[in-house]
């Protein structure tokens, strides 16, 4: 496949497997980035399975069949020893001669994304001035959520609560969580000052295990990123 670009992405898979590969957020990306320019993208992924065949059996699952890489000797990260805890800095973007372009996680940071498609679409990659960008003040009813002691199998519901205490309207620009296995739905309209939006937060268990899982919210507020969290025991 030829381009300008590539996209690289290393993926140890330790853990939850499907909170690692954000699959369909994947699929997503790179189907908003096929729409967008003639000269194709090459998306080149790097997997280092733990376990190997709950690896195969999830891409299955996600209907991924896009090439991969599975790098069962973890060769690229002897080679280049990447950061351990911090897989923002697994996926870099690349030309045509491998040379690296930026650095950071598309799908789980909107500014990184926003960084990759102007750089793909040939736009010069400058600072933003953040200081134009129109903020208010948001407060969070309960950062953290534990759902207790639960039957796996069951799925789990919570809903955090973002009031607008600031004077302009809270916009959310991006949700991002930290498992594939935790969604988040929410209203794409501005909040008015005083009032307030929620996070629909549906959790859903792949085999027992305590969790804590992270829902980051970007918005137009100084604190932004606002994480929140979400834990407990499925049994």
């Amino acid at each position: 496949m030829s381009g300008k670009f590539k996209i690289l992405t290393y993926v140890d898979t330790l853990g939850c497997i499907s909170c690692k590969l954000q699959l369909d957020r994947w699929k997503v990306f790179m189907e908003e980035v096929d729409g967008m320019t003639e000269d194709s993208v090459r998306f080149i992924y790097f997997f280092s399975p733990e376990k190997r065949k709950k690896f195969l059996e999830t891409l299955r699952f996600e209907n991924f069949t896009y090439p991969v890489c599975i790098d069962d000797m973890n060769q690229l990260n002897a080679l280049n020893n990447f950061p351990s805890g911090n897989e923002m800095f697994h996926t870099f973007l690349l030309d045509k001669d491998n040379k690296v372009l930026a650095i950071g996680n598309p799908i789980h940071n909107p500014k990184v994304k926003e960084l990759y498609l102007k750089i793909i679409q040939g736009e010069k990659a400058t600072k933003q001035d953040e200081s134009k960008e129109i903020k208010t003040e948001v407060a969070v009813d309960k950062p953290l959520i534990t759902l207790g002691d639960f039957n796996w199998k069951e799925e789990q519901k919570a809903t955090f609560t973002l009031k607008n205490t600031g004077g302009n309207p809270l916009v959310i620009q991006d949700v991002t969580t930290s498992c594939g296995c935790t969604t988040v739905s929410y209203s794409k309209e501005p909040t008015h000052p005083g009032k307030e939006i929620t996070l629909e937060v549906v959790y859903k268990a792949e085999h027992p295990e305590h969790f804590s899982k992270t829902v980051t919210v970007y918005c137009n507020t100084a604190s932004s990123p606002i994480r929140l969290s979400l834990s407990g025991d499925a049994k």
